[in-house]
C-alpha cells in the first residue's frame, strides 16, 4: 500500500503550520508550502534545463531549471535536493550547495491553478550522464550558464515563472556559478532546518 506524499505548509515566516497531501495543494487557493529549485551543472559550467512533462498537472510542457520538488516533512531540503535528482534525473549526488535560502514565489496558470512556494534554491555539479524519467521530464538540454541567463533576461527563452525570478538573484552572486559562495543553513526558514 502507498502513502500519499505530504508536503509541509508555512506561514509567511517561514514557520511550519502542518502538512497537507501534496494532490491537495496545487489549486486556485494554494497555501504556501516548503519547496526547492535546484540548478545542476556539468564541468564545463553548463546548466542542465528540462522541460516538465506534458502531464504535469503545473506548467506542463515548459522549459525550467534542473529539478524542483518538495521535502517530505521532516526530511532536509538538501537530502530531498537529491532524492528527486535520483528519481527525476538518474543522477547519483553527493551534495547540494544552498544558494537562495529564502527565494519565495507566487504564480499562476492561466487556467487559474497556482504555485505557492518557499523555495530556496540549490547548486549541484555533476560528472555523469542524465537519464530522465519520462514521468517527470519531458527533455533536457544542457547550456552555457551566460547564453542561458542572456536567453532569460531578454525575453528569447521561455522558463517557468520561479526560474525567470531566480536568474537575476543568482546572476548577482556572480558570472561563473562555480565560484558561487554557499549561503549557510542557519539562514534557511525555520521550517526547513533540520
Amino acid at each position: 500500500m502507498t502513502t500519499e506524499e505530504h508536503v509541509v505548509l508555512v506561514d509567511r515566516d517561514g514557520h511550519a503550520l502542518g502538512t497537507a497531501p501534496k494532490t491537495a495543494v496545487h489549486r486556485h487557493d494554494t497555501p504556501l508550502h516548503l519547496a526547492f529549485s535546484s540548478y545542476v551543472f556539468d564541468q564545463d559550467g553548463r546548466v542542465l534545463l528540462t522541460r516538465r512533462a506534458d502531464h504535469k498537472i503545473t506548467w506542463p510542457g515548459v522549459w525550467t531549471n534542473s529539478c524542483c520538488g518538495h521535502p517530505l516533512p521532516g526530511e532536509a531540503l538538501d537530502h530531498a535536493v537529491l532524492r528527486r535528482l535520483s528519481y527525476e534525473l538518474g543522477l547519483s549526488v553527493a551534495r547540494a550547495d544552498l544558494m537562495l535560502p529564502t527565494f519565495a514565489y507566487r504564480a499562476a496558470m492561466t487556467n487559474g491553478i497556482v504555485e505557492h512556494e518557499l523555495c530556496p534554491v540549490y547548486r549541484v555539479t555533476v560528472g555523469s550522464p542524465v537519464t530522465p524519467n519520462p514521468d517527470e521530464v519531458g527533455q533536457t538540454r544542457w547550456m552555457p550558464w551566460k547564453e542561458f541567463v542572456d536567453g532569460v533576461q531578454n525575453g528569447l527563452l521561455a522558463v517557468s515563472p520561479w526560474c525567470r525570478e531566480q536568474v537575476p538573484l543568482l546572476t548577482g552572486l556572480g558570472a561563473d556559478p562555480t565560484m558561487w559562495q554557499p549561503a549557510p543553513a542557519a539562514d534557511l526558514p525555520p521550517a526547513a532546518r533540520l
